[in-house]
C-alpha cells in the first residue's frame, strides 16, 4: 500500500487550506467538568466570607450571592448531565 494514498482530508477555505486529523471524538458527558467549577464557586464563595465586612461598607455583597447561586446553579447542571449520561447508558 503506497503511503500516499492515506492523505489527511483537507478543506480549502477562501486562501487558506485546513487539515482534518483522523481522530474519534471523546465522549464527554459534562459531569467531571460541572463538579470542578461548582466546587470552583463554593471555594470563591468561602475564600470570601471572612471579608463580609468589608464587602458590605463598599456595596459588593452581591460577590458572595453571585458565587452562591453559581453554586447552586452548578449542582442543577451537574444533576442534569448525570441524568443524560444515565440515559445514553441505557440507549446504547
Amino acid at each position: 500500500m503506497d503511503p500516499l494514498d492515506e492523505q489527511p482530508m483537507t478543506h480549502e477555505i477562501g486562501n487558506r487550506t485546513y487539515i482534518v486529523a483522523d481522530v474519534d471524538p471523546l465522549d464527554v458527558d459534562g459531569v467531571r467538568t460541572l463538579e470542578v467549577g461548582t466546587g470552583i464557586w463554593l471555594l470563591a464563595f468561602i475564600a470570601l466570607l471572612p471579608f463580609y465586612g468589608r464587602l458590605d461598607e463598599t456595596g459588593r455583597t452581591w460577590w458572595l450571592w453571585a458565587c452562591m447561586a453559581g453554586f447552586g446553579l452548578g449542582l442543577f447542571g451537574i444533576e442534569i448531565c448525570r441524568r443524560r449520561r444515565k440515559a445514553r447508558a441505557e440507549e446504547g
